[in-house]
């Protein structure tokens, strides 16, 4: 899917610079680099001075970098999908958007499984020009038995989120 794609390019980004900032720190802890002494300096010395004369900003730096880790593990967590009930079911997305293609605006469309028992969680988002109205009726009216019918039965319980932007 291609709204996928940003956090997977960006995960790799991330991922890849870290993996040559390890290497990199790897390298030079084992004096691996040619032509680099060992004793040379990572920091400018105004840089170090002011390091070292203010001991708050190592904790500082340390403190950023761990909120800043802690923000891209939730991001992982949730592109793998961690936190979210069920499994997507692409016949019933398809479905609904067949069912709803009058709407003009529609985002965010889904329907997924939860569940053992079998439950049917559908989810929109309409723009605020959508007769919400009309958008509820064709739902309950056609859209919604057609899904039930495709996932699972007819006898699946349901829960349509209707969410309309400004």
């Amino acid at each position: 899917m291609r709204q996928y794609a940003g956090n997977r390019i960006g995960l790799a980004v991330v991922g890849g610079l870290l993996l040559a900032l390890a290497g990199y720190g790897w390298l030079r802890a084992e004096d691996k680099l040619p032509g680099l002494s060992p004793r040379a300096k990572v920091l400018p010395d105004r840089t170090a001075a002011a390091v070292a004369d203010q001991p708050w900003a190592l904790w500082l730096v340390a403190l950023v970098l761990l909120v800043l880790a802690l923000i891209t593990l939730r991001w992982l967590l949730l592109c793998l999908g961690w936190g979210r009930r069920g499994s997507r079911t692409g016949t019933g997305t398809a479905m609904l958007c067949i069912g709803l293609k009058d709407v003009q605006g529609l985002s965010r469309v889904s329907a997924r499984v939860v569940g053992d028992a079998a439950r049917l969680r559908i989810t929109l988002n309409c723009p605020a020009s959508a007769d919400v109205g009309s958008v509820v009726a064709k739902l309950d009216r056609e859209v919604v038995g057609r899904i039930r019918r495709e996932v699972r039965d007819d006898e699946v319980g349901t829960v349509v989120r209707v969410h309309v932007r400004r």
